[in-house]
């Protein structure tokens, strides 16, 4: 048919792999099969197949392209902060209270996979850790730049107010204990800069 586009293989990959995003974090995991990604995605199952040999290696490749877009999504929101480490912790919590809203998050995918995949030995279990250690390592970064007494005690308790949020917002929803993850973080850091000073 004349203006027709047949994707490339890559193409098709990229596309299968944001109709499974879709359908794995609105839906869960375990709760969607190969054959409905198929479909959705207006594919065969035998393509499907073709690009990833099992559903684990579907799973793995969804927590991986999640991990590229949220390390995107994060240092840019700790970029709108300027260069003081102070202000881009506040920045990335004002971030976050944007992305928490209902039609746009249901929780944090990193944490669904870690639930539902509980087993160490998988892929897709080892790529969520290494996603909650990097943010971990982001705080103990940012927290290092500043002058207080215990710089990898603020990161835990930053990477719990954090964590929290999204845990929180699942069953609470954004105007609940979630809500107040920004106001939360600026008491703890005003606490742990005072006692600096």
């Amino acid at each position: 048919m004349a203006g027709s586009h047949r994707r490339s293989s890559a193409e098709t990959r990229e596309h299968v792999l944001e109709v499974a995003h879709e359908l794995f974090y609105w839906q869960g995991i375990r709760a969607v099969g190969v054959d409905k990604i198929a479909a959705e995605a207006g594919v065969a199952p035998t393509t499907l197949y073709r690009l990833f040999a099992s559903k684990d290696d579907l799973i793995a490749a969804y927590v991986e392209r999640a991990h590229v877009a949220y390390r995107d999504w994060f240092q840019t929101a700790l970029e709108s902060g300027g260069d003081d480490p102070q202000a881009r912790i506040l920045a990335l919590f004002e971030a976050q209270t944007v992305m928490l809203q209902p039609d746009i998050c249901r929780g944090c995918p990193f944490l669904m996979v870690l639930t539902e995949f509980p087993d160490e030995a998988l892929p897709s279990h080892q790529e969520a850790v290494t996603m909650k250690r990097w943010v971990r390592d982001q705080f103990a970064t940012l927290t290092a730049a500043l002058d207080v007494p215990d710089p990898s005690a603020l990161a835990d308790h930053l990477t719990l107010i954090f964590e929290g949020a999204y845990a929180s917002v699942q069953a609470l929803g954004p105007t609940g204990p979630a809500s107040h993850n920004h106001t939360l973080a600026k008491t703890i850091l005003d606490s742990h800069i005072r006692t600096s000073a």
